[in-house]
């Protein structure tokens, strides 16, 4: 019966981890604090060459899966794709660690390239200049997040197996609708995880307006815009915040909550779009289950 209840808690997932492939993580011995020999998993990190046509765009520390989203997700978040374009291939060699994006439209983006702005994330990323004036005009849709909707959430996935529980060192995001988790994706650097689901929303045309965003890593600008550039109004994290992404939240409109874990939340930006609808009495303080290996008590 717990096995029936547990698929039954996972059964929104389109897409979710897979801590049981060999190629994402590898175990390894050491020793621990007492001197005792341990074996501990650990995740895999591997560079990943991203081609726009016949332009070479950037090279990525990546745990290796999805390489097609990653890159489609990428060139639209760094504004190399538009929204109208028509994507013909994402083909991946996995010889050449190498994913080449073939678009109809013919590109060029050698002026662009040179004009790089460093990115706060853990796994350096990097994002363009024009970025930050393109999220000023971007014009998020009402929505709302119901405080049931996101006890569940957090409940479901801090239970989903996941890297992220597993050997610890990854972050991890998901595209969420509702109280229902539909793609959980995971990366060495929260923007590869953000850029694999916008890639496959995307490539699925799925509407990000009545989506929220949900994310294991700090609520950074970076995080901010990018999720700005998709069109979702919502963005949570059970870790904590960086003044310059409360700041880009509150200009934009989105709804920031984070340190959300068991009952406790903190909203800083976009609270209008809350509905307390929840009784706390109800809810459950976060369970031991779902502390990452190896983390502090704030990411």
């Amino acid at each position: 019966m717990a096995e029936l209840a547990e698929a039954d808690v996972f059964s929104s997932y389109v897409i979710r981890p897979d801590p049981a492939d060999p190629r994402l993580s590898c175990e390894v011995e050491g020793v621990d604090q007492t001197g005792a020999r341990v074996r501990t998993r650990v995740v895999s990190e591997k560079p990943l060459t991203l081609y726009l046509n016949a332009q070479e765009i950037v090279t990525m520390m990546t745990i290796g899966d999805h390489p097609g989203l990653l890159g489609v997700g990428y060139l639209l978040n760094q504004m190399m794709l538009r929204p109208d374009d028509e994507v013909t291939g994402a083909d991946f060699d996995e010889e050449l660690d190498v994913v080449v994006v073939r678009t109809t439209r013919r590109t060029d983006y050698e002026d662009k390239m040179r004009k790089r702005t460093l990115t706060s994330g853990c796994a350096q990323g990097t994002t363009f200049g024009d970025l930050m004036e393109a999220i000023e005009e971007v014009k998020l849709p009402a929505a709302q997040i119901r405080t049931s909707w996101l006890y569940r959430l957090t409940h479901v996935i801090n239970l989903t197996p996941s890297l992220y529980l597993e050997a610890g060192a990854i972050h991890g995001c998901v595209l969420c609708e509702a109280d229902r988790p539909l793609v959980y994706m995971e990366d060495v650097g929260r923007h590869n995880a953000v850029d694999k689901i916008a890639g496959w929303m995307f490539v699925n045309k799925i509407d990000p307006a009545n989506k929220i965003f949900y994310t294991t890593g700090r609520l950074t600008s970076e995080m901010v815009i990018k999720t700005v550039r998709m069109g979702i109004p919502v963005l949570v994290s059970r870790s904590g915040f960086t003044a310059s992404g409360v700041e880009l939240a509150r200009r934009t409109g989105l709804t920031l909550i984070g340190r959300a874990r068991g009952k406790r939340f903190v909203a800083l930006s976009g609270e209008e779009r809350i509905v307390f609808d929840q009784d706390l009495a109800y809810v459950a303080e976060e369970s031991a289950r779902a502390h990452r290996k190896g983390a502090s008590a704030d990411d």
